[in-house]
């Protein structure tokens, strides 16, 4: 893995927001001031500003902010710089950023990868930066060849001047444009003169990852590294009573036996030995308040907070007095599981604390709190600290932890034992004591006038909030509503006169967090399912109502036209197939879905065709777009399908993919994804294409076998024939 450098004296950018919207108006690029910048500029390389490096080679390094897990920022980021650079592509490298405020998230403040923002939240500033690398190359061309620099031209890597038929690549000119006072205003291009933006473009990290080069969290060693596993309560919020680290110690290979804030870790030469050793182990446990949880009584539990009132969320009109008038009433209760991010590479880190310093390797989507939280652990000054970023093994949000309790772990063993240490959870761990998307409670009545349009809906929300008691709690929740709870239920673009939302907290204890599209998951599920049985109650077809409630210049509007001419809705299927349509906004862009899917007499759920449009704004890399949400519709089916965390006795019932399956290669759909053309703001990919799956499915499911799915995993006993 190649060094990164630390940059924590440099200066930083600054990007101003206009308040409450999210819209970036300007960046301000500051130089690099440090002796390390100097000495690099003197040993031929260029750096203008945090986010370029360039070589007297012509090679354009990239330093990218945002975490690689999939989604692909090493390219899309790059892709922009060299854009407004006009670098040559084929000379075009990335690096991961280092924990800088320089590389703090444009609209968020934090150094941190989520929400479906990599792109659009650099869209102006790391433009902005491969302008301003430009104007200084040209400037300098133009000072050598004594011209204007309005007489020069940029094109693949060079400075060219047509009047002399004179050109300089940008590597030739490094020297001295490291000098040069950068510009405080520069022209970022008009997109109708993009050559790079907007074409679809080979990811620049696939290599690595295709011959194994590539390094991610679990790949790293150091030398006199130490493996260890973690004891954990069976139950969350246990504590140790007691230990017997005897026979563990006996195994061979295994060094050490210590106790840290969440259980005993065992510490070996490998994983196997920690493995072995950690089953030797005799822990005495304190299963705490919550030895008691079943997933069945807290159900129950969840139905009687559905019958009080919770925080408002949403009041539109009169609901209630709606629902007593309506010629035709339906109501629905929902019920919605755990479940957990299931990354293919388990959670992991490696840390070496020193007297002198500390050094993480982590997969983060969290850098600021990772960062911050090695250190408290440490107590060594922040300039002590370096954390590096690698590779992501899928993150999902899982990697994302406000606690930052994996790095935490590694950073307490290494600092007790004097060792570099890897810290591994297996894939158990994870399963059984990681994070969730909450599980989410709904009830949901609405009613009709006599010509079958919607005139009330009263939709309540129970599920645990893993804001409350965080830094982001003041943010994120407003007068007592959490947003990420509510988020697809409060904002229900249809047309509805009497629309009231509100929302329960339910009681807090297993821990939960933002899964792929958060709260998304469940508010899509039940509001497009929802709908399809309201159009079905008036008679009407499914696509048209939906479009009759729609606003006529709405962006929902436009992927549900595209996706159902694509889709070819209302043409004839095979027998036994059935087709469904959802449409969704989550994360600025919105997304339509048609499933075609087939019930067998046992149950069982074959889907055979996803089509999909989509209009996330001006797009980067049409096949990035593509993959993701063609990901995404694999994670939403294997969700729908077969996704859930249960609880018996206090513990979580399911332990790996045996029992918590994924989607299968045998069980994929054909899947065709169609972009929108947008000129409207952009919004992200990573997330969008999860929600209207489920919905979409169900919606199928109904129109072959006349069954609605209200709970999910779609459960194939409720399905078969008798």
């Amino acid at each position: 893995m190649s060094e990164i450098l630390n940059l924590s004296r440099r200066g930083f950018l600054r990007a101003g927001i206009a308040a409450g919207s999210g819209l970036i108006l300007g960046v301000h690029l500051s130089r690099f001031g440090s002796s390390i910048a100097l000495a690099e500029e003197k040993g031929r390389t260029f750096v203008p500003n945090a986010f370029i490096r360039i070589g007297s080679d012509d090679v354009v390094t990239v330093i990218v902010n945002h975490s690689e897990m999939g989604q692909g920022p090493y390219t899309t980021i790059p892709m922009l710089v060299a854009d407004e650079l006009d670098a040559d592509w084929s000379k075009v490298r990335f690096e991961p950023a280092p924990v800088d405020p320089a590389y703090n998230h444009s609209v968020y403040g934090l150094q941190m990868t989520g929400g479906s923002t990599s792109t659009w939240s650099e869209w102006d500033r790391v433009r902005k930066a491969g302008a301003v690398a430009r104007a200084m190359l040209v400037t300098d061309a133009a000072n050598t060849w004594g011209v204007e620099p309005a007489t020069c031209r940029t094109e693949n890597g060079f400075v060219i001047h047509d009047a002399s038929n004179r050109r300089l690549s940008y590597g030739q000119l490094v020297d001295k444009a490291a000098e040069l006072k950068p510009p405080q205003n520069v022209t970022v291009k008009d997109p109708k003169s993009f050559k790079i933006i907007g074409k679809a473009t080979k990811r620049l990290d696939t290599p690595e990852k295709i011959d194994g080069t590539g390094i991610f969290g679990i790949d790293v060693k150091l030398p006199g590294m130490l493996t260890a596993l973690v004891a954990r309560s069976p139950v969350f919020g246990g504590k140790v009573k007691s230990f017997n680290a005897d026979k563990a110690k006996a195994i061979p290979g295994v060094r050490d036996v210590v106790q840290i804030d969440r259980g005993v870790a065992v510490v070996a030469d490998g994983f196997w030995p920690a493995k072995k050793g950690r089953e030797a182990l005799e822990v005495v446990w304190d299963d705490g308040p919550l030895a008691d949880l079943d997933s069945k009584t807290q159900g129950k539990k969840y139905a009687e907070l559905a019958e009080k009132p919770g925080a408002v969320a949403r009041n539109d009109g009169n609901a209630a007095e709606a629902l007593a008038k309506g010629e035709k009433k339906i109501e629905a209760v929902y019920d919605l599981p755990y479940l957990a991010h299931a990354t293919m590479e388990p959670m992991n880190c490696v840390a070496e604390v020193r007297a002198d310093g500390c050094d993480v390797w982590v997969g983060t989507q969290f850098q600021t709190g990772d960062f911050q939280a090695t250190v408290q652990e440490t107590g060594l000054k922040p300039d002590q600290v370096k954390l590096h970023t690698t590779l992501l093994g899928g993150g999902f949000g899982r990697r994302a932890v406000i606690d930052s309790h994996f790095v935490r772990e590694a950073v307490q063993i290494s600092k007790i034992v004097k060792a570099p240490i890897k810290v591994i959870w297996t894939r158990e761990d994870d399963m059984r004591g990681g994070y969730y998307r909450p599980r989410a409670y709904h009830t949901v009545s609405a009613a009709l006038d006599a010509k079958g349009d919607p005139i009330a809906w009263k939709q309540r929300i129970v599920c645990q909030s893993f804001i409350a008691g965080t830094p982001f709690e003041s943010v994120i929740i407003k007068n007592g509503v959490d947003a990420t709870a509510v988020e697809g239920s409060n904002d229900i673009p249809y047309k509805i006169p009497n629309l009231y939302v509100d929302w329960q907290q339910a009681p807090q204890g297993v821990p939960t967090l933002w899964l792929r599209s958060v709260g998304h998951t469940h508010s899509a599920f039940v509001v497009e399912t929802m709908l399809d049985e309201l159009a079905h109650a008036a008679g009407r077809d499914p696509v048209e109502y939906r479009k009759s409630l729609l606003d006529k210049s709405s962006r929902q509007l436009r992927v549900l036209n595209a996706v159902t001419e694509k889709a070819a809705w209302g043409s004839p299927l095979p027998d036994g197939r059935g087709r469904g349509v959802a449409v969704h906004e989550s994360f600025g862009s919105y997304i339509a879905h048609v499933v075609e899917a087939s019930v067998s007499p046992e149950g069982r759920v074959k889907v055979h065709r996803v089509v999909s449009a989509v209009d996330c704004g001006p797009v980067v890399n049409p096949d990035t777009v593509k993959a993701q949400i063609e990901g995404g519709i694999v994670f939403g089916l294997t969700a729908a399908l077969y996704g859930e965390i249960t609880f018996e006795q206090g513990r979580v019932k399911q332990g790996n993919f045996h029992d918590y399956p994924m989607l299968r290669m045998n069980e994929m759909p054909v899947v065709e994804v169609h972009l929108v053309e947008s000129k409207d703001r952009m919004g992200g990919v990573g997330e969008p294409g999860v929600p209207p799956v489920a919905p979409a499915l169900a919606n199928a499911i109904f129109a072959v076998t006349g069954k609605r799915i209200r709970n999910l995993p779609i459960r194939r006993e409720e399905l078969k024939k008798a």
